[in-house]
């Protein structure tokens, strides 16, 4: 008879199971988010539970190998201003690894409750991380990430702000909303504007020169060059972060059926808008490119008296994203250059990490094959990133977001991304 009360009771809680943790697999791998505690007594660690045991609850709850999607972010926005990597950008990736952790530990604890049923195992519900450590420490974060803001200048700080603003909105109530994909989508689009607000401002007040920027002979009688790449503002890292939110928005969509599977439509259109942003950061502004040089003032290699020759500027603007085909009459006439072969690797890796996973969950929509598809769209957010660095005339910079690939990859076989 026991035994049967016992099956009917756990029969009466798989019917009362909630709809799930709806957008936590994005979170998880994009702005961070998790759990909800069952019983007090679940929270007390195990009496042998050592030190060890400690730093692995500690990996899960922040998802440690999901990290390695964050620094791609200020590296691709200091490429869209034209700034070499440097202080500003250092702690604009500093900020944003700890408002991502943030994230994660502040999603553990708004969804400790479902966790208990759906996900037992999550540090917080199996009692290896109490609620108020999460919290906390999802605080403490968020300070420390705002603090790192604030001395790469205001403007960083504002943005920064603004970020951290998105993330516990979205952990806290958005999450559960239609306003879920967006608000993710406007969390990731920041953290690129916060690598080129900050490496902007860092640049100004040290007096640093744009990537590429000629340079001025001290005694020259034309001291008035323009540089190769004007400084630019913020704003024109605008296009780069809303592809990278673009993205975000279609990998969150799918996330939010993670648990229940059965959604054919979204995978689809996530699927189409990962092709369509894969052609056009291959393509957007080639022309600009592939220009032959110009004349016109400033720039290097004169051709007469008073008179320069310099390339045209490549000017990454929003019309450039509808440039999403090219002709072979066009692969003829183009003379490709080693950055060209890097950027044509760098989007190969993101379609080739995003499109299959999402191809199998569209023709077999069961949660683990959806799982499977915002995994790959969590990875593929790093060849994404270095193929915008690329793009923007940053070859180094997209070789040093690539190599953090093998590193998440070895990371992942040991603390799940999701």
């Amino acid at each position: 008879m026991r035994w049967r009360l016992r099956a009917l009771s756990v029969l009466g809680a798989g019917l009362r199971m909630p709809s799930g943790a709806r957008g936590r697999a994005l979170q998880d791998g994009l702005s961070g988010t998790g759990g909800t505690a069952p019983a007090p007594d679940r929270h007390r660690p195990s009496p042998g539970r050592g030190r060890g045991d400690t730093v692995r609850a500690w990996t899960e709850l922040f998802r440690v190998s999901a990290l390695f999607s964050v620094p791609g972010d200020a590296l691709a926005g200091a490429a869209a201003v034209g700034r070499s990597p440097g202080r500003g950008t250092a702690l604009a990736i500093g900020a944003s690894l700890c408002l991502y952790e943030a994230g994660m530990a502040l999603n553990d604890w708004a969804d400790r409750e479902e966790d208990a049923v759906d996900r037992p195992h999550r540090p917080i519900p199996s009692g290896r991380i109490s609620p108020p450590a999460a919290l906390g420490a999802a605080g403490v974060l968020t300070a420390a990430g705002l603090a790192l803001a604030a001395r790469a200048g205001r403007p960083a700080l504002a943005v920064a702000t603004g970020l951290a603003a998105t993330v516990w909105a979205y952990d806290l109530h958005l999450k559960h909303t239609k306003a879920g994909p967006a608000a993710m989508a406007a969390a990731r689009t920041l953290d690129l504007l916060l690598g080129a607000t900050a490496s902007v401002a860092a640049g100004a007040r040290g007096g640093v020169a744009a990537r590429g920027s000629a340079p001025v002979v001290p005694g020259a009688a034309d001291n008035v060059a323009a540089p190769a790449h004007p400084a630019r503002g913020p704003l024109t890292a605008l296009p780069a972060a809303l592809v990278l939110g673009a993205h975000t928005y279609g990998v969150t969509a799918v996330s939010r059926h993670e648990a229940q599977g059965g959604s054919t439509a979204l995978p689809l259109a996530a699927l189409a808008t990962t092709a369509g942003l894969g052609a056009a950061v291959l393509t957007a502004g080639r022309a600009d490119r592939t220009r032959p040089p110009e004349p016109g003032a400033g720039g290097v290699g004169a051709t007469g008296p008073g008179e320069h020759r310099t390339t045209r500027p490549y000017r990454f603007t929003p019309a450039d994203l509808l440039l999403t085909a090219f002709t072979p009459t066009d692969l003829l006439l183009t003379t490709f250059t080693p950055a060209d072969l890097l950027l044509t690797a760098f989007t190969g890796a993101y379609l080739r990490t995003a499109g299959p996973p999402l191809l199998h969950a569209a023709l077999n929509p069961s949660p683990p094959l959806t799982q499977r598809a915002v995994g790959g769209g969590i990875r593929a957010m790093i060849p994404l990133q270095a193929a915008l660095a690329t793009r923007a005339g940053a070859p180094g910079s997209g070789l040093a977001v690539m190599a953090l690939v093998p590193l998440a990859r070895s990371l992942a076989r040991k603390v799940s991304p999701t």
